[in-house]
């Protein structure tokens, strides 16, 4: 069985992934209580002859499916986590939630999750055809969206076998990732207290939400003795009550502190911690410091990315028809904000390369592989695929599952998600990372020299989670 071969057996169970992926966007759950969704993936795991453990480092909603045997060991990252308030009609060019602030699946994890089983599973077709030596290994991945469910993952040891990772992100255009993210902690500063009258005794009082507001005011003030690069953003989640006459005894702020590497997040994040000390003696009240969790920096490995954007070139792109060209111009018009999903990509590129790029783009879906991109860069978010990238080589690509211009985490991305835009992204990424991960298999020594790219980027040291040991994996907010 060649590629070709794996790819035609995966197009057959194309309408099981699709439905698979659809049914999970009809029940969008946010980090850490995606059982239903956990549910029907570890149900279609088991009917395309995996082998399931669930309860991953003791996360109710992490689990694996796992076929073969012996080496190369391989991990397919997927996950299924939804994000708050983006409820919304599928298929629709305008705002129509199904729930009034209700969930959906704004990022397109329902496709990131059923185009990532669709690869294990054309990677179990060509090992058991073939009668090869490798273990294919699909990761249900739980609570990307503020909660890492990787990271913590990979702190209890997870992903300690793999000799290495592959993952797929849907996007408004379809790259290989080349570019590292941001690190990042997030951090619960709950102040306490005491409550008296405002008028009548605000002398025994000590106001836990000016402590908040003070320490958010210091914040404001370190961000011109930090890097850029470095992010502080926040949320005030418990102003103490609703009656301005009392003085409120407790407040909480709601940190995510981000920066290029994770030592800088850790030297920002200790700054900050003595900021809150200091809000806290200056309005005579206690501070408590909860660390809720972290993700490192994404390490990227050129060696296996190179392979992915070899099958990216190599393999069919989708045919798109009228109708879904129509629809894409459709939700184009709904964007509030016009933007230009390849503009961050072209700066890296010399004027010739990006003039060819820009020669590609004709129609309102970017249908076409963007060329390798050869300058380091840092993305603005974060991503804790960036922890398993510590463990193991890993790459990860994106595939053009949303018309050009759409944002993540709109109603918009919603919309799509169960479109055949995406149905036909979501087959085609899964077909490039099985590829990928064939190609591995044959030339075992590409995975060799992947490793000691890994070792020599990581200056030959261990992988040490930023998560605390005693920490445990939260659900925050709705």
């Amino acid at each position: 069985m060649d590629k070709k071969e794996v790819y035609r057996v995966m197009d057959e169970a194309a309408d099981v992934i699709w439905g698979l992926s659809d049914a999970i966007w009809e029940v969008p759950e946010t980090a850490f209580r995606e059982t239903k969704s956990a549910a029907l993936q570890c149900e279609a795991l088991k009917k395309l002859g995996f082998e399931v453990t669930e309860n991953l480092a003791g996360i109710p909603t992490a689990f694996s499916g796992r076929w073969g045997s012996g080496k190369p060991v391989i991990g397919i990252l997927g996950e299924f986590d939804a994000l708050a308030g983006l409820s919304q009609k599928a298929c629709s060019a305008v705002k129509e939630p199904l729930i009034a602030g209700g969930n959906g699946h704004g990022c397109g994890h329902n496709l990131l999750g059923a185009g990532s089983m669709a690869a294990a599973y054309g990677i179990k077709q060509y090992l058991e055809s073939t009668g090869k030596e490798g273990t294919v290994i699909y990761f249900g991945c739980p609570g990307e969206e503020g909660g890492s469910g990787k990271a913590f993952m990979a702190r209890d040891g997870v992903f300690a076998e793999l000799d290495f990772a592959l993952t797929w992100h849907p996007m408004d255009y379809t790259c290989a990732w080349y570019e590292s993210s941001l690190a990042n902690y997030q951090v619960n500063y709950k102040f306490k207290g005491i409550s008296s009258h405002a008028a009548a005794a605000p002398h025994l009082g000590r106001s836990a939400l000016d402590a908040v507001e003070l320490m958010n005011i210091g914040v404001q003030f370190l961000r011109e003795h930090v890097i850029p690069e470095v992010r502080m953003h926040y949320a005030i989640t418990n102003t103490g009550g609703f009656s301005p006459n009392v003085v409120q005894s407790e407040a909480e702020v709601l940190y995510l502190i981000r920066a290029p590497k994770t030592p800088i997040v850790q030297e920002t994040y200790e700054r900050v911690n003595d900021i809150a000390r200091g809000a806290a003696l200056m309005t005579g009240t206690q501070v408590e410091i909860s660390f809720i969790k972290a993700c490192s920096n994404f390490v990227v490995n050129d060696t296996l990315t190179d392979w992915v954007q070899a099958n990216m070139e190599e393999t069919s792109l989708p045919q798109l028809t009228g109708d879904e060209l129509k629809f894409a111009a459709a939700i184009q018009d709904s964007l509030e904000k016009k933007s230009d999903p390849l503009a961050p990509m072209l700066r890296l590129m010399t004027n010739e390369e990006a003039k060819k790029v820009r020669e590609k783009v004709t129609g309102p879906v970017l249908n076409f592989v963007i060329p390798r991109i050869h300058a380091n860069s840092v993305l603005p978010g974060s991503t804790d695929v960036g922890d398993v990238s510590w463990v193991c080589p890993t790459a990860q690509m994106t595939a053009a599952a949303w018309a050009a211009g759409t944002p993540a985490h709109s109603w918009q991305a919603v919309s799509q998600g169960k479109g055949s835009i995406a149905h036909k992204e979501l087959l085609y990424a899964g077909k490039v990372l099985a590829g990928t991960a064939i190609d591995m298999i044959e030339h075992p020594e590409q995975i060799a020299k992947a490793k000691e790219e890994l070792a020599e980027r990581l200056d030959h040291k261990p992988f040490v989670s930023p998560i605390p040991k005693e920490v445990k994996p939260k659900a925050i907010g709705m």
